[in-house]
């Protein structure tokens, strides 16, 4: 039996390369070190959406050889034809390395249904049958009818948002569909963007109602002899529709720690009694991806 571990996927969201050096250590060397224990700890799915030119080439620096990660890689905007987005493509897989991607991702659903969706679509595809991408996938948010959007465009990866506070999509059946479908769930978020992890006291004003039932939750993990981060990767990957649980940290040492709590038994938690239906918590717009 596979340890929980390798659901986990390693997310470069948190990764600064422009940031000074703390204590003496360049932001380089914090990765190096987190790529070090992801690969040490058996992480394999290795996402870098929505990183910039300089960065790819920096992680393309730090991976390990030989090939350890299974990398992700999303699409730039399908506005200039999907000529560009190919040669985006190419170039960065060249920046980081690899000459096979695990999944190409379309980083919006907007993309898809807009005026060049269409020709994005077949050009993944096209890359895909060529050998180029293991896979082709999408990202949505609740609001994005996933289940539809799934049946319309049959991906074989939706990368979707969830959490022990956020199971709109859990709730419905959405995720459960999709998976039924034969394709792969990745959650995303798992959470909230950092809100579970934040001290009541320190919540936004404009997230002062939710604050309340975080608090709540908060204190029925804590009566249940366990913390925030546990709870939420026991959540998350205990459930059965997800393949991959993706998580992005800023240090070596908040890696170590997800992973020794995604090692951990989950906590036996009433986890429907802790979801939050806060339209402004819910709202990726509020809080900085993480």
């Amino acid at each position: 039996m596979s340890s929980p571990v390798s659901k986990l996927g390693l997310g470069s969201g948190q990764f600064a390369f422009d940031r000074a050096p703390v204590r003496g250590r360049t932001p380089q060397a914090e990765v190096l070190d987190i790529l070090e224990v992801a690969a040490r700890s058996g992480m394999r799915l290795f996402d870098v959406t929505g990183r910039s030119v300089q960065a790819e080439r920096e992680i393309g620096a730090l991976l390990p050889r030989p090939d350890l990660f299974n990398v992700c890689i999303s699409t730039i905007r399908p506005d200039r034809g999907p000529d560009i987005v190919e040669a985006e493509v190419r170039a960065s897989l060249n920046r980081l390395g690899v000459s096979q991607a695990e999944c190409l991702l379309v980083p919006s659903v907007a993309e898809l249904l807009g005026p060049h969706g269409a020709a994005l679509w077949d050009r993944l595809k096209a890359l895909r049958d060529e050998g180029l991408t293991r896979k082709i996938g999408v990202s949505v948010f609740a609001s994005d009818d996933p289940l539809g959007v799934a049946r319309r465009f049959r991906p074989d990866i939706v990368q979707a948002p969830a959490s022990l506070l956020d199971q709109r999509l859990i709730n419905d059946g959405t995720l459960a569909s999709i998976a039924g479908l034969g394709m792969e769930v990745h959650l995303r978020s798992i959470f909230l963007n950092g809100l579970l992890l934040l001290p009541p006291d320190r919540a936004p004003s404009h997230l002062r109602e939710a604050a309340a039932r975080i608090s709540r939750a908060r204190r029925m993990i804590a009566e249940g002899r366990s913390d925030p981060l546990q709870a939420a990767l026991g959540f998350a990957l205990s459930r059965p529709e997800a393949s991959a649980v993706l998580v992005s940290v800023a240090s070596a040492a908040e890696l170590n720690a997800v992973v020794a709590a995604a090692a951990s038994p989950p906590p036996d938690l009433d986890w429907d009694d802790m979801a939050i239906d806060d339209p402004d918590a819910l709202d990726p717009g509020s809080w900085a991806a993480a």
